[in-house]
């Protein structure tokens, strides 16, 4: 298995960061059959295989507004406003994707990227762990 760690700075906003060019890469570099795995290492992100620029984006952000508001009906309470909510999103969105790469592409559909999903304003940091597990016939 090879993997390689990436950093996405998210901002101090909602996100949806597309992360497609460094999986492309790195599976390119990676070469052959397989499969990528993409993994966030933190408790209130997630990845999504998405549609982007075409207003799926924001609509995914409203939609998750909607459902986990960024109001006082926490538990989990430290932190900006709502933060209890990104403790939950992962939930919803996984913090994880795999996707099969076939000769060192990925084999996505067409209208489909990778994406980071963070809610969590506190934290703009982010770590993506990209693993590549090859096909050893």
């Amino acid at each position: 298995m090879r993997s390689r760690e990436i950093a996405v700075r998210t901002g101090a906003r909602d996100r949806v960061h597309d992360i497609t060019r460094e999986c492309e890469e790195f599976a390119r570099e990676c070469g052959g059959d397989g499969l990528l795995h993409v993994f966030v290492p933190h408790a209130t992100a997630g990845i999504a295989l998405i549609e982007l620029g075409s207003g799926s984006d924001e609509d995914l952000l409203a939609a998750l507004g909607d459902l986990l508001p960024a109001d006082d009906r926490w538990k989990h309470a430290h932190g900006s406003r709502g933060h209890g909510r990104s403790h939950v999103m992962p939930a919803i969105i996984p913090p994880y994707a795999t996707i099969p790469v076939l000769d060192g592409r990925l084999t996505l559909g067409t209208w489909q990227s990778v994406s980071l999903v963070d809610l969590n304003v506190d934290n703009p940091d982010r770590r993506v762990r990209l693993s590549f597990l090859s096909d050893f016939r």
